[in-house]
């Protein structure tokens, strides 16, 4: 993987973990908790476009495969952080930490990996078809 785009995770986790503490500070005590995390997942996921396209204007990826590479890089290293802090750290039960992936329960999460997943690829191919 591109190193900018390993050191780029940090950011992108800094930007996450913001957005927790932004939640959790102002519009998490107004809403339902349901409704607060899907609002939370819905502005990571454009905090972390824009970061993303940030970094792959500067450092554009050199083809599709690299983009590729450089999503699901980003996926694990993101589900590994989110259960080994969660459970080890934080103290999180592993039932409490996979229930934000629980779709039918509203919970988005899974959603926003996908996305974190994909971004590079499609960045990837919508700027090179914009060249």
């Amino acid at each position: 993987m591109p190193l900018p785009y390993l050191s780029g995770w940090f950011l992108l986790a800094l930007v996450a973990i913001v957005n927790g503490i932004v939640r959790e500070r102002t519009y998490g005590r107004r809403l339902p908790e349901r409704q607060a995390h899907q609002l939370s997942t819905l502005l990571a996921s454009a905090a972390v476009t824009a970061v993303t396209w940030l970094l792959h204007r500067a450092w554009p990826l050199p083809d599709l495969a690299t983009a590729l590479r450089v999503g699901f890089a980003w996926l694990g290293m993101t589900v590994a952080f989110e259960c080994l802090f969660g459970h080890f750290v934080a103290g999180h039960s592993w039932q409490r930490l996979w229930a934000d992936y629980d779709l039918r329960a509203g919970r988005v999460w899974s959603l926003f990996l996908a996305w974190l997943a994909i971004l590079p690829a499609l960045l990837f191919l919508v700027t090179r078809s914009a060249a």
